[in-house]
């Protein structure tokens, strides 16, 4: 594929994505990097890593090429909520805490959560109720709507109705 110029992303695909991935992310209990400009700036990567692969791959990682090799670099990546809940921010800082987004704190380094994440798939003894049933991670219920997500902690808030953390249970 030839290689993507800046230009080829205009000023009005990337003010649509961003006014459409704000509107999400508030809907969803997420906050846009209050930066205006760094947070378009992300959005331009994303933009050209669509039109180079064929997916939101993160603008801050190298992509193979490979979308099932890339899945879990897909925007939003499956690091977004440790990294938010760790370090106030995702990995490439397109993402930020309540704390960042209200400036009671600041965005600092954010390691690469990446390849320690995979390691840690491989050296994992699966000791939850649900390994029986074969799954690699524990399953976690919202109380109030119900929502399920298998990861290894439950979500910082419910993107179906907005309760926060500590409204998970362990379900499985």
């Amino acid at each position: 594929m030839s290689e993507l110029k800046e230009a080829e992303i205009s000023e009005e695909e990337i003010q649509q994505l961003y006014e459409k991935l704000n509107r999400e992310a508030e809907e969803s209990g997420y906050h846009l990097n209050p930066d205006t400009d760094q947070t378009k700036f992300l959005i331009r990567g994303i933009l050209i890593n669509q039109k180079r692969y064929g997916y939101w791959n993160c603008p801050c990682r190298l992509s193979s090429g490979i979308k099932e090799e890339d899945i879990d670099i897909i925007c939003p990546c499956d690091y977004r909520d440790p990294d938010l809940e760790e370090f106030g921010a995702c990995y490439c800082s397109l993402y930020v805490s309540d704390e960042v987004f209200e400036g009671r704190k600041k965005v600092r380094s954010i390691p690469e959560r990446r390849g320690q994440e995979k390691k840690k798939e491989h050296e994992k003894v699966n000791l939850s109720p649900g390994a029986a049933l074969g799954l690699a991670y524990p399953v976690y219920r919202c109380k109030v709507c119900g929502y399920l997500t298998a990861r290894d902690q439950p979500p910082g808030v419910c993107p179906i109705c907005k309760a926060k953390k500590d409204r998970f249970e362990r379900f499985l």
